[in-house]
């Protein structure tokens, strides 16, 4: 490598390598001409997370692109086939203060009948999208604040234990369709989606490419 190569790099992210990779899709179905999104409710069996309301997805494998990472998730939770699913795009990318990265795609699921594996999912849940649409979440402030641990160095950085941490939020979003709430993460991906969705006139009616 040299200098003419560095100046053609793509910026990474700081400590990038500490941050554990996921893909999830954002199912888009057709069910008597309407659209609607499919989620999960997370096994109550499963150790991280369990009864959440999430989309299909999981950790990013080695050799695997994300896109694959999300449909290969889907496909095992949801018990379907490649052939039915269709990727039209990337959504955006959520980096969680908990060194998460989540990557996520918009596609539309084809030829559904409501197959899932047990060991992973309890129940689906199909919102309407224009109901979604219409909606304004719940927000709540979360606060993120510095803990160091107890043998931190005080004595090496100025103000020693009386140092001034920079405080941040973070909002934390709330859906709710009939008796399910989705919150958190899913909320926040869901959001992005969403503006995506209006932003490229996604599963706009007239729009739409056949």
């Amino acid at each position: 490598m040299d200098r003419q190569t560095f100046s053609r790099r793509k910026p990474g992210m700081v400590e990038e390598e500490k941050y554990r990779k996921y893909a999830v899709l954002i199912p888009v179905l057709t069910i008597d001409g309407a659209k609607y999104l499919l989620f999960e409710k997370r096994s109550s069996n499963l150790k991280h997370q369990p009864g959440e309301i999430c989309f299909p997805g999981g950790k990013l494998e080695p050799g695997e692109t994300l896109k694959q990472c999300a449909v290969r998730e889907t496909m095992e939770e949801l018990n379907v086939t490649s052939r039915q699913i269709k990727v039209l795009g990337p959504g955006d990318i959520y980096i969680s203060p908990f060194r998460l990265i989540i990557h996520s795609f918009i596609g539309e699921l084809k030829d559904y009948n409501d197959t899932f594996s047990t060991d992973e999912v309890e129940e689906i849940i199909k919102v309407p999208l224009d109901y979604l649409k219409s909606m304004t979440p719940e927000t709540y402030e979360s606060m993120l604040i510095t803990e160091p641990p107890e043998d931190f160095p005080y004595e090496w950085i100025p103000g020693g234990n009386q140092y001034s941490w920079t405080k941040g939020t973070r909002d934390i979003l709330f859906y709710r369709y009939e008796n399910w709430v989705i919150w958190g993460m899913t909320a926040q991906i869901l959001q992005s989606c969403l503006e995506l969705m209006k932003q490229y006139h996604l599963f706009d009616s007239m729009k739409e490419e056949r």
